[in-house]
C-alpha cells in the first residue's frame, strides 16, 4: 500500500514561514496528484493546495500568494511552502496521494498522518 509521512510543522510566529514535506512510499504504481488538507479543531477539513503529476496546481482562496506547493516526481514528495503565515493558519495539516498501487491498481487517495502547525499571534 501507500504510506505517507509528513514533516516540517512545527510553532511559528505569525508572519513567519514553515515548510511542510510529505514523502509517498510503498507498493506505488503512479501518482495522479498530491496535496494538502488543513483541519481546525471543530473544523471541517479543507483543500489548501493540490499539485497534478504534470504539474497543474490548484489553491484555497485564503493561501494564494502565501502558499507554494511544489513535487519532487523522483522522490514521490511533495512540499508546501508557507509564508506570511497567519494564525488562522494554525491547524492539523494532512497530505494527500491521489495514485494506483501495485495492491490496488484502482485510483485511491491515500492520506498522511498530519502535522501540527501553530501560528502564534
Amino acid at each position: 500500500q501507500v504510506q505517507l509521512v509528513e514533516s516540517g510543522g512545527g510553532l511559528v510566529q505569525a508572519g513567519g514561514s514553515l515548510r511542510l514535506s510529505c514523502a509517498a512510499s510503498g507498493t506505488i504504481l503512479s501518482i495522479s496528484a498530491m496535496g494538502w488538507y488543513r483541519q481546525a479543531p471543530g473544523k471541517q477539513r479543507e483543500l489548501v493546495a493540490t499539485i497534478t503529476s504534470g504539474g497543474t496546481t490548484t489553491y484555497a482562496d485564503s493561501v494564494k500568494g502565501r502558499f507554494t506547493i511544489s513535487r519532487d516526481n523522483a522522490k514521490n514528495t511533495v512540499y508546501l511552502q508557507m509564508n506570511s503565515l497567519r494564525p488562522e493558519d494554525s491547524a492539523d495539516y494532512y497530505c494527500n496521494c491521489r495514485a494506483t498501487s501495485y495492491t490496488n491498481y484502482r485510483v485511491s487517495d491515500y492520506w498522511g498522518q498530519g502535522t501540527q502547525v501553530t501560528v502564534s499571534s
